[in-house]
């Protein structure tokens, strides 16, 4: 199996440390967040491939360094046009039947990840008590995915959308098209395998967001047990 790790960001929200560091090698308890990803990920990923865009250079070199994961790769997108062409960008390479994808954003359970493997296509999500604020995942009586909404107008506890996903090979042959905020959503990939066939939830049982810099500090002391296999 193959992992996407979606490292190309610009990590605005976290400037001025992000200003001659990437986002993805800001350190957390001693580790760059990239690192405590790639670790968690499951044993069954063989292969790794990164986007990378702003300070591509310093990820490329950590890649080199890291003991993880032997085969790796990286792919530039050249010009960000949003997650899901990150995603699509990297259809060239990838040659497997699974593809396990993410962004280099959040930290995660290795035994979430592990779970959301065991299936041919799905997502994690994680309950949230302000659901304007996050892409909501909406489930079939099933427990499938029957839909994914973005910062509904609802109240009450829902299910985020984490940015997790897990795609089966057929992913390649679907066609994006621009969003109204004008950018390539990996969502509607999501979407389409959803109105295709099933894809199922999976609930997280943790889930750190380190969105901004308070998330970032805060992240130095929470305990990241689940995130080691």
């Amino acid at each position: 199996m193959e992992a996407v790790i979606m490292a190309a960001g610009f990590g605005t929200r976290l400037r001025p440390h992000t200003e001659t560091t990437p986002k993805p090698l800001l350190k957390v308890q001693g580790r760059p967040i990239l690192d405590w990803i790639i670790a968690a990920l499951p044993s069954n990923v063989d292969r790794l491939v990164v986007v990378v865009n702003y300070l591509a250079e310093q990820v490329e070199d950590y890649l080199k360094q890291q003991t993880h994961i032997k085969h790796f790769t990286t792919v530039k997108q050249e010009v960000p046009q949003g997650t899901g062409d990150a995603f699509r960008s990297c259809f060239p390479v990838l040659t497997g039947d699974k593809y396990l994808v993410m962004n280099a954003d959040d930290l995660f359970a290795a035994k979430d990840l592990a779970t959301l493997c065991q299936h041919e296509a799905g997502l994690l999500v994680h309950p949230v008590n302000t659901p304007k604020q996050f892409g909501i995942a909406f489930r079939k009586p099933d427990g499938t995915l029957e839909k994914l909404v973005e910062k509904p107008d609802l109240e009450g506890t829902q299910l985020a959308n984490v940015g997790v996903y897990l795609f089966p090979k057929e992913v390649k042959q679907l066609e994006l098209q621009l969003s109204p905020r004008g950018e390539y959503e990996i969502t509607d990939y999501v979407s389409q395998l959803a109105a295709l066939g099933k894809v199922h939830v999976v609930p997280a049982h943790f889930w750190l967001p380190i969105g901004n810099i308070e998330a970032w500090q805060n992240a130095q002391q929470a305990d990241l047990t689940p995130c080691s296999k």
